[in-house]
């Protein structure tokens, strides 16, 4: 029988494996990787635990399908390499193997980051290596998404059955992750640049939905250009919508129960047509039922967001700050400023 040591030990191996398998894949940055508990492994046991690592990452079978980028994949293999140099170890051919096949590698403008559920489902995507690409900074999952994915896990019951509008969805994560957790009866994804709107549809097709290809091509006006996705027991859809033509004919078509928009308060100038688009939903559904609005916000430019509030109180559009989830389950920057917001219609005074 083990000793209560021995036992412990596993479970910080199995903890650090778990740790550079979750980071990797994410393609957080690698100077927040566990480095220097690697190194304390190395100290006490054997280098098998290096293989291991490899195992989880580099020659994982999702590194061999969707496999983060090469320059992340270089960085991360030379770093693993020092740390196994650094002990008396013989060398390891596997190592300078994995290393040598990702020097053979061309790079891509396109990388792959996935993310691990709590049901040990991954949601994958297919991100713009570059934070502003084409134009547009929707090719990249920002903070305020990783974050609104982790309230919406905690918080099924506001979106179970349900019709879900996306405002600015970009990559696809929160609404990718909402879809496989929440159990919506429908939800619409929506953007408006078209590459974004192509990025969309193929993460979409990557996470196991089946897409209407006779919609592929139809991208360049609003609502009558819908790519369908369909489960037995959800609707998934991709439209464009811009927000400074959006109508309100348009916006009570969808029939939304919930709103969400996640790191979407960042130009100054598109504010005004964004809360335009907030107040047509909250007024436009032909059942005079109102929507709940949630946006999600990384706090870059306190001026602009504050004058997003500002925006909001004048519309009559009153705000109530949510806590954030109570569970990191996402490699990002924790402490970075994210303040989630309920968005309703202020009740008038019967004075």
């Amino acid at each position: 029988m083990r000793n209560e040591d021995g036992k412990k030990n596993d479970d910080y191996v199995d903890s650090l494996l778990h740790a550079f398998h979750v980071q990797f894949f994410a393609m957080n940055r690698q100077s927040v990787m566990p480095w220097e508990s690697l190194e304390e492994i190395l100290q006490t046991s054997d280098t098998s635990v290096i293989q291991d690592i490899l195992q989880k990452t580099v020659l994982h079978p999702l590194c061999k399908k969707y496999p983060p980028s090469v320059k992340y994949r270089k960085i991360f293999l030379t770093e693993l390499i020092k740390k196994h140099e650094a002990t008396a170890a013989e060398p390891d051919d596997m190592l300078y193997e994995a290393l040598a096949a990702v020097l053979c590698t061309e790079e891509s403008t396109l990388c792959y980051k996935s993310y691990l559920l709590p049901t040990g489902e991954s949601v994958t995507l297919c991100e713009s290596i570059a934070a502003i690409s084409e134009g547009t900074t929707g090719l990249v999952t920002w903070e305020a998404a990783l974050c609104t994915a982790e309230w919406s896990i905690e918080n099924p019951h506001l979106f179970s059955d349900r019709t879900v509008l996306e405002l600015g969805s970009g990559a696809g994560l929160t609404g990718i992750v909402l879809c496989k957790t929440c159990h919506p009866r429908k939800y619409i994804f929506t953007d408006c640049h078209p590459s974004v709107l192509q990025g969309l549809r193929k993460n979409i097709l990557i996470n196991g939905f089946l897409l209407d290809s006779t919609s592929w091509d139809q991208t360049t006006v609003d609502f009558p250009n819908t790519s369908c996705a369909w489960s037995k027991e959800l609707s998934v859809s991709v439209r464009r919508l811009d927000w400074a033509t959006a109508t309100e004919e348009k916006l009570s078509q969808l029939q939304a129960d919930v709103v969400i928009a996640t790191d979407v308060v960042y130009d100054p100038e598109i504010i005004p047509y964004l809360i335009n688009v907030f107040y047509m939903l909250l007024t436009s559904r032909s059942d005079k039922t109102q929507p709940v609005i949630y946006v999600a916000s990384t706090v870059r430019n306190p001026d602009t967001y504050q004058l997003f509030k500002d925006k909001l109180d004048n519309s009559g559009i009153g705000q109530e700050i949510l806590p954030r989830p109570e569970k990191v389950l996402f490699p990002y920057d924790w402490a970075s400023d994210i303040e989630i917001l309920k968005l309703e219609l202020e009740k008038k005074s019967d004075t």
